[in-house]
């Protein structure tokens, strides 16, 4: 079984947090810290990221019956930022028994533009996997600097970002064209339409990566399904807007 490096703090309703592509669970540290205060968190590294071993190769399910086999837990609600909501989803099509309920943070059950239908530019992903083959930290320097283009403070979380993930050595490239080949190629919305367990989804007016516009499409795919829109954020609300996504977690988790 495939390590995979967790974190636990705080007493309450079990909550996972899954974080999203090239990173690790240290992005979590500060907004875990505050949820823990009412949850029993979880922060857990995907495979081949952070401090857990590797899969080969890495795909979204094998990711999630990685975190299922590992996570202790029985049954929990699972919070799934970028590519982590397309994992979270996935563990909860394979694993039902083990979720109570998802959150998906900037995310989308289809991340890419399609007709129809509103999401990432393929361009765009497809420009990451062509500088991921020639120069891994190009790739990646990019890819933090997409998250915060356009905001206020994008310097000041540049630099937070930019320290968390200097924490842990990077994925190998293998793990990370596997996961954009997830971002660019999964569609999990007939699940999430067929899904009876709640949802809710969570984004930025501001998001660079899942356009705000997909939010309520998201949304009208189930009745299960709540949708809330983070007035000025990003693709990073957990750290541009702590308070707010508190609140709008602890709001959903609280009534059910």
């Amino acid at each position: 079984m495939t390590h995979i490096y967790q974190h636990t703090s705080g007493v309450g309703q079990p909550l996972a947090l899954v974080h999203g592509w090239a990173m690790h669970s240290g992005i979590w540290r500060g907004f875990a810290h505050s949820l823990a205060g009412r949850y029993r968190v979880t922060c857990l590294d995907l495979p081949g990221h952070g401090r857990s071993g590797e899969i080969d190769p890495f795909t979204l399910a094998a990711a999630a019956d990685a975190l299922a086999d590992s996570y202790q837990e029985a049954s929990s609600w699972w919070l799934g930022w970028s590519l982590g909501a397309s994992v979270v989803l996935e563990l909860a099509r394979r694993h039902p028994k083990r979720v109570r309920g998802l959150i998906l943070l900037a995310g989308n059950p289809h991340f890419t533009e399609a007709e129809n239908w509103h999401g990432a530019k393929p361009h765009v992903l497809q420009q990451f996997a062509d500088t991921l083959a020639v120069d891994c930290h190009a790739a990646l320097t990019r890819f933090l600097a997409l998250q915060v283009n356009g905001l206020p403070e994008g310097r000041r979380l540049l630099k937070i970002l930019k320290t968390a993930v200097a924490e842990c050595a990077p994925p190998n490239a293998e793990t990370l064209q596997g996961g954009l080949d997830i971002l660019k190629q999964a569609d999990l919305r007939p699940f999430l339409a067929a899904t009876e367990k709640p949802v809710l989804v969570v984004s930025g007016s501001h998001d660079s990566l899942v356009p705000a516009a997909a939010i309520p499409q998201i949304g009208s795919l189930s009745d299960n399904i709540k949708t809330q829109i983070i007035d000025r954020a990003g693709h990073l609300p957990f750290l541009s807007h702590p308070q707010a996504l508190r609140a709008a977690i602890t709001d959903f988790l609280d009534h059910r």
